[in-house]
């Protein structure tokens, strides 16, 4: 049983690592702050765990404070693609979904135990429109993560597997310590003996 010593720490260590991610593009008050902060849900997942199914109306997205998640798709040939890793101060959702109020195509579930704040699209719509700043920070936020992806898609047309090995190498090295080989290769669309055979030549 987690004491309310245990809990009230843990919200104030979440409350601080939003802080200070959100503060990297937006100045907010203390009082706007802690007006935003007051809109998320603190939720724990355990490792394997559910967040997101297939088919389930979607209308939360979630910034990771610890562990790691993945978003996936699997196709009828029961092939997984993964989407996105999930790290901490990372956020994820099926947007198609949240923004298109649409059912789940995406899968969204833990790699290992995760601490998350979730906050519903009614509610960041209703902050975006009450604090400026905010509306900047999550104007930011989505930007961003359309030059990932569009980044993640040339990288697929231009490069060959080796290195789309070493640029993920590169740019997430906690990825190797936190996710299962097999999950990298369905990220990198290899097999599981290719990434083995590029893992040990670069040992």
């Amino acid at each position: 049983m987690v004491s309310s010593a245990n809990h009230t720490n843990g919200q104030m260590e979440a409350k601080e690592i939003l802080r200070q991610h959100i503060a990297k593009t937006a100045l907010l008050t203390d009082q706007e702050f802690d007006h935003l902060f007051s809109h998320f849900k603190p939720m724990s997942f355990k490792k394997g765990q559910v967040i997101i199914d297939e088919g389930d109306q979607v209308d939360h997205e979630y910034f990771v404070i610890s562990g790691c998640l993945k978003a996936f798709y699997i196709n009828d040939e029961i092939k997984m693609y993964i989407l996105q890793f999930a790290m901490p101060t990372w956020w994820t959702s099926d947007y198609g979904a949240l923004y298109n109020q649409t059912r789940a195509n995406i899968r969204v579930d833990c790699i290992t135990d995760a601490e998350v704040l979730s906050i519903s699209n009614a509610d960041r719509e209703k902050i975006c429109t009450e604090i400026h700043q905010a509306g900047h920070f999550f104007r930011w936020r989505t930007n961003r993560g359309y030059l990932a992806s569009q980044k993640r898609l040339l990288s697929f047309m231009n490069n060959d597997t080796k290195a789309r090995y070493e640029e993920l190498l590169n740019l997430y090295p906690q990825l190797y310590n936190l996710v299962p080989k097999h999950l990298i290769a369905a990220y990198l669309g290899v097999s599981r003996e290719t990434l083995s055979r590029l893992y040990n030549s670069h040992k």
